[in-house]
């Protein structure tokens, strides 16, 4: 099988996987391009991206730069004369770099294109609800996840899934994707498809820390998906007053069922033994959750944390 000359762009540990399954593959990786090193954490200290630490591990090249129209750094690729770029949960790229290699440039997007474009595919279908999901490989044009489809596959959510068990279930089944994608391009065996014209594709935009505020007034049921869809990562929260004390209070995941009741939503019931909020249609049972200030914990630990229940009402 014809062997095609790969640049790989990406970041994060869903980006790693695919480098390593096309490193593993019979196509050759000539360079990886990633972010900058930063210095985070308390000590400051200088962390490099996963995708970056796997390309020096196995002696790949890697470039870094600060800014993708850079000439020197546009010349250095055009120098590897590569095949094909492979683009996975990496930043905007201009069409200079995009157009670059001979075959073209594609994505790895976690969704079932033409729906959840955007930042964040995994955690929105989760919130929504989905019974399924999947992975698309598609070219880069100007528009945003918006490129010609090569190859999409689809996987079941589980039951009761959240947002991080989804993210790495999709990330193994992308970086399988992603090479059976360098395959059929060899072979010149795909033939692209522009996506569905929908009129209202779900969308899947970038989540800012006020879109993981719980809404304790929705039914049982969107609270629920909501926490899972946001957990691990970000993280759904609420607000706690603790006395004359207003905390955040994280919650990763809990259970609810349905009851008619008169009390208002968002009302709290919390005892020795018992953690329970109101939502529109029933009470959610929170089970693990991270008070601010505190590490995370389960519920019967946090209320072990507490004397006086009476002083705490929700914000």
């Amino acid at each position: 099988m014809k062997s095609l000359k790969v640049v790989f762009l990406g970041t994060p540990e869903f980006a790693k996987t695919s480098l390593e399954a096309i490193h593993q593959s019979h196509h050759e990786v000539v360079g990886v391009v990633t972010v900058a090193d930063k210095a985070s954490g308390r000590g400051q200290k200088i962390s490099q991206s996963p995708v970056k630490v796997f390309a020096v591990e196995n002696n790949l090249p890697v470039f870094q730069p600060e800014k993708l129209r850079n000439p020197e750094f546009l010349e250095e690729l055009r120098k590897l004369d590569a095949d094909v770029f492979v683009v996975v949960a990496f930043r905007m790229m201009p069409k200079v770099l995009f157009e670059m290699p001979k075959i073209g440039t594609f994505n790895l997007h976690a969704s079932l294109l033409p729906d959840y474009r955007g930042a964040a595919p995994i955690n929105y279908a989760v919130i929504n609800g989905e019974e399924k999901t999947g992975a698309t490989t598609f070219f880069i044009n100007e528009k945003i996840d918006e490129g010609n489809i090569l190859l999409q596959e689809e996987l079941a959510i589980l039951p009761d899934e959240n947002a991080g068990s989804l993210h790495d279930r999709l990330m193994e089944m992308g970086s399988k994707l992603v090479v059976k994608t360098l395959d059929g391009l060899a072979e010149n065996s795909i033939i692209e498809k522009p996506q569905p014209n929908v009129e209202h594709p779900k969308n899947a935009y970038k989540i800012f820390k006020e879109d993981t505020k719980i809404d304790w007034s929705k039914t049982s049921k969107e609270v629920h998906q909501f926490i899972l869809g946001m957990s691990p990562y970000p993280a759904a929260f609420t607000i706690l007053k603790i006395g004359e004390e207003e905390k955040g209070l994280k919650i990763f995941g809990g259970k609810f069922e349905l009851s008619s009741h008169n009390q208002p939503a968002a009302s709290l019931a919390i005892s020795k033994n018992d953690f329970k909020i109101y939502t529109k249609d029933g009470i959610y049972f929170p089970l693990e959750l991270q008070l601010e200030g505190k590490k995370r914990m389960n519920v019967k630990d946090f209320l072990n944390g507490f004397r006086n229940f009476d002083e705490i009402k929700m914000a």
